[in-house]
C-alpha cells in the first residue's frame, strides 16, 4: 500500500511520528514531494523564527530516514487534474506519478473521493487509517504508539499518557483504543 502523506498530517509532530513509526512497521509506503516538504517549513514559521529551523532539520532527518519517499509529480499531470483548492493538485499529481493508492490528509472537502476515484485513489484521515490498522494488527500500531509516547516524554519533559498525547494530536480513536 502506498500512501502520499499531505502536509496537515506531515505537520503537526505527534501525528507525523506516529504515522511514520506504523509505516517503519511495515504497513504501509510513505510518500510525499518537496513541495509538501516545503509547506510543512513555511506552516512551522508561525512557531515564531525558531519554528522553520526546526521543521527544515526535521525535514532533513525525514529525507536521509526515508530517501526513497520524496517523488516529483508527473511531468504535464498536474495541469489535467482538478481538485476544489487548485493548491492542492500538486499532491494529486504526486499521488498518480506514485502510484499511490491513497492520500492521506485531514483536508475532506480539498480532495472529494468521486474525483480521487478517477485515478484510482482514495482519501483516508490518519486517525481513521490507524485505528483500521490497529484493528488489523494491534500489537505492531501499539508498540509504534509506545515509541512515539517514549519520544513525546523525552522531547517535551512531561509524563505524557498514551490517551491525552494521541488525543491532543488529533488521533482521538486511535488514542481511545490505545489508551
Amino acid at each position: 500500500m502506498k500512501v502520499v502523506i499531505d502536509t496537515c498530517v506531515l505537520y503537526p509532530t505527534v501525528m507525523r511520528e506516529m504515522v511514520l513509526a506504523v509505516a517503519r512497521k511495515g504497513h504501509f509506503t510513505p510518500l510525499w514531494s518537496a513541495r509538501i516538504l516545503e509547506e510543512w517549513a513555511r506552516a512551522a514559521i508561525k512557531l515564531g523564527p525558531e519554528g522553520e529551523a526546526q521543521a527544515r532539520a526535521e525535514i532533513a532527518m525525514l529525507r536521509a530516514d526515508w530517501p526513497r519517499a520524496e517523488l516529483s509529480p508527473a511531468p504535464g499531470v498536474e495541469a489535467r487534474l482538478w481538485l476544489p483548492d487548485p493548491a492542492d493538485r500538486h499532491v494529486l499529481a504526486v499521488a498518480v506519478a506514485g502510484s499511490a493508492d491513497l492520500i492521506m490528509t485531514l483536508n475532506a472537502k480539498d480532495f472529494p473521493r468521486n474525483i480521487l476515484a478517477e485515478e484510482d485513489l482514495d482519501r483516508v484521515d490518519p486517525d481513521g487509517y490507524l485505528h483500521g490498522l490497529w484493528l488489523e494488527h494491534p500489537k505492531d500500531v501499539a508498540a509504534a504508539a509506545a515509541q512515539v509516547l517514549e519520544r513525546a516524554r523525552q522531547l517535551s519533559d512531561k509524563d505524557w499518557e498514551m490517551r491525552p498525547l494521541l488525543k491532543k494530536a488529533r488521533l482521538p480513536r486511535l488514542a481511545k483504543a490505545l489508551g
